[in-house]
Parts: structure tokens; sequence; C-alpha cells
């Protein structure tokens, strides 16, 4: 299973060329979690609720229905006892506070899945001993 982050799959949505490529060469479709699915629906909800004026409410609307289109097209994976206690055991790593709490999240839903985690920032997802990373943008 590849699991895709918040940024990877903006940059499915977005059309990235070498995300694309990636995707539909897969074996199967790419999923992406429950956390991801939270983190792209919340900054639109921000968006509507944060406009400005008549103009920016309407595109705002316009990008929180095409995101709500766009998840109903990729599959999301839950929370489950598995990604609670990966979660639990995470928590106890010190090394792995810096990474970030929705990026524990992810993590621990990919190692609960045995998930390869498709994203961009090697950097913080490399701390988590075991979990699988790749890159599809650069």
């Amino acid at each position: 299973m590849m699991l895709f982050d918040t940024d990877m799959l903006t940059l499915y949505f977005l059309g990235h060329p070498r995300v694309l490529e990636r995707f539909e060469a897969a074996e199967k479709s790419p999923v992406t979690s429950i956390v991801s699915r939270i983190e792209v629906l919340q900054g639109r909800f921000d968006s509507v609720v944060k406009a400005k004026d008549a103009d920016e409410l309407l595109r705002a609307q316009t990008r929180l229905t095409a995101a709500e289109n766009d998840l109903a097209n990729v599959a999301i994976v839950p929370f489950d006892h598995a990604a609670g206690i990966e979660f639990d055991r995470m928590r106890q790593n010190k090394r792995l506070k810096s990474i970030g709490r929705k990026d524990l999240l992810i993590a621990c839903i990919a190692m609960a899945h045995r998930a390869t985690l498709v994203t961009r920032n090697l950097r913080h997802f490399r701390l988590v001993p075991g979990l699988r990373v790749e890159n599809w943008a650069d």
C-alpha cells in the first residue's frame, strides 16, 4: 500500500507531472489517511470562514467543493486499533516529538498498515524507525 501524506496528496490534486506518472504506474491506487483528509478540508473550511469579501468567499467555496470532489476519488485509511497501538508506542520515542502531531498520526497509520508513506518530508518521516518512505515529486 502506498499512502500519500497531505503534501503529496495536494500535488496529486494539482496535477504534478511526476506524481501523476508514478500514481498511474502504481500497481494499486495510492490511498491517504484520515489525517490528510482533515488537513485538506480544514484548510478549505478556514478559507471560507476567513474570506475578506464576496469574491474571496466564492473562490473559497469553489475550492472547498473541488477538494471534497477530489477526496471522494481517493480511498481514506481511518484510524483503527492497530494505528492506536502504534500511536501509543511512538509517543514514547522522544525523538519523534520533533515531527509534529499530525505527521506522527500519519506515520502511525502507515506503520499499522505496513504502507510506504509517499511524502516530500523525508527529513521528519525518516526519524520513524521502520517506516518506509518515498518521494514521488522530486
